[in-house]
């Protein structure tokens, strides 16, 4: 269990196994970059693959962590932040494999990649008002309109895979029992290719956008640790903590 990665067909997969839910605390959070660097830089591999086993994709942040101890925001942010950079600076591109739920965090793995396969039963959430945080809006918009992000982030609502392909964001769209086979053959095609044309590839496509995503996200921290100054978030933290349940105010 933990965070392995598996190289095999110049595919790197790197496999989340964090029960119960894959919600990472402050130091796994700080452990991906690296993780994710390494892959790329191998010169063997081609493509990224990043699934999960479990529950879940990722259930992004480890409240409990931040109920007991919100002095680490400031780790969990950098761990976060320097995640999703490494998955966007990623020398090749990175391929995510998504069932059930992409909350929080694993909004921000799916956002900084460059094609996301989803499994059928997989929804994401920005559920950040009901736990006392900010974040993870810089990369849903990276997938999502505009509205239909502020519509998620301001009600913590779930956006099932289906509607997610029809907005775009997700490639592709299989049975749950055939996501990792899919995502896979996905990887595969991309895998065959030249390497160096990947690589250029992928800088080229990243020179391309119009919005720093990376830049975005460090502009929603700052209100990120706003937030977790204020006594509703802690209020926030408490109750998911205790009922599962969003606070009430």
């Amino acid at each position: 269990m933990g965070i392995e990665t598996i190289i095999k067909d110049r595919v790197a997969e790197i496999v989340f196994d964090v029960p119960p839910v894959n919600a990472f605390d402050s130091a796994t959070w700080m452990s991906i970059p690296d993780i994710v660097t390494a892959a790329s830089r191998n010169s063997e591999v081609n493509c990224i693959l990043i699934r999960a086993e479990g529950r879940g994709f990722c259930g992004g942040v480890d409240i409990k962590e931040m109920q007991a101890h919100p002095e680490r925001i400031t780790i969990l942010n950098r761990g976060n932040y320097l995640t999703f950079k490494a998955i966007r600076d990623a020398e090749i591109p990175v391929v995510v494999a998504a069932h059930k739920f992409v909350i929080g965090g694993g909004i921000g793995i799916c956002g900084a990649s460059d094609t996301i396969i989803a499994a059928d039963d997989a929804y994401f959430s920005l559920p950040e008002v009901d736990r006392g945080a900010m974040g993870g809006a810089s990369h849903l918009s990276r997938m999502l309109p505009l509205h239909k992000v502020r519509a998620a982030f301001f009600t913590g609502g779930n956006i099932p895979a289906e509607e997610a392909y029809r907005l775009g964001a997700v490639e592709k769209v299989v049975p749950r029992d055939d996501l990792e086979d899919e995502a896979r053959a996905f990887c595969a095609v991309v895998a065959s290719k030249s390497r160096k044309a990947l690589v250029i590839a992928k800088e080229a496509l990243n020179g391309l956008e119009a919005r720093d995503v990376d830049r975005g996200y460090r502009w929603e921290q700052g209100f990120t640790l706003e937030m977790y100054m204020h006594e509703d978030s802690q209020k926030s933290r408490d109750a998911f903590v205790e009922t599962g349940k969003a606070a009430s105010f």
